[in-house]
Order: C-alpha cells, then structure tokens, then sequence
C-alpha cells in the first residue's frame, strides 16, 4: 500500500504541470520504470484497480472537479454574505459548511484523477513490454 500512496503523490506532482496527457504519463513512466519493479506495478495496478469504484457520480467528479464542487463555493459564498450582513451566525455556519464541502470535492476529484493518471501509465508501460521495439 505505502507503494500505491508513492506513486499516487508522484502522479499527483505531474498533474501540478501544465502539459498534455501523453506527456505526463511519458514522465511519470519513466519515474515508475526506475523506481518500481514489474512485479511491484502489477501489484499496484491490481491495488489501484480494487481502489477505483466507476460510477456515474465518480467519473462526474474525476472528469469535472471545479464544476462539481461549482454549488457549494455558491452555498459558501451565499452563506458568508448572508451571514454577515443579517447578523446570523447559523448562516455563517452554512458558508462554512458550503466552503468544507466544496473543498474535499475538488481534492477528491484531483486524487480521483491521479489514479486515473497513474492506472493509464502502468497500462502504457504493460503495453509498451508487450509489445516487441519496431527499429
């Protein structure tokens, strides 16, 4: 597991890059290719593949994060206005509450597309094995 929640972080560091999809699994690739045994990816894709549950409200999440937790910035940002000016602490709490949930929303949706990040690499790195270097 402690292999699994490296490699997630790892994953998590190249989606901090502004670049394409293909380019980050070709660095995290390499990353993985000198670090992780094949074994150890096999293991880890098997472990990754237990962790990932596809459902409608997941791939939502994973795929449009910011759109997702969209509602509960509005939630918070309307419950600190409201809040504050009618004088409601109950209503300060809804902001608070909006702002929280709106927050674990967007951090589940990134480590949703990190493991989607780091399931495609190891699947690029099995295909790439498999198949024999055309020169």
């Amino acid at each position: 597991m402690a292999q699994l929640e490296r490699l997630l972080k790892m994953a998590e560091d190249e989606l901090t890059q502004y670049s394409t999809d293909a380019r980050k699994i070709e660095k995290l690739r390499r990353k993985i290719g000198l670090s992780v045994s094949a074994v150890e990816q096999r293991q880890v894709k098997d472990e990754l593949l237990a962790t990932m549950k596809p459902s409608i409200f997941t791939n939502i999440v994973e795929e449009q994060r910011q759109a997702a937790a969209l509602p509960f910035w509005g939630i918070a940002g309307l419950g600190l206005l409201f809040g504050i000016s009618l004088n409601q602490p109950v209503v300060l709490l809804v902001g608070v509450v909006g702002t929280v949930a709106a927050f674990r929303i967007q951090k589940w949706g990134w480590q949703l597309q990190a493991k989607r990040l780091l399931l495609q690499t190891l699947e690029d790195i099995e295909a790439r094995i498999s198949q024999p270097q055309n020169h």
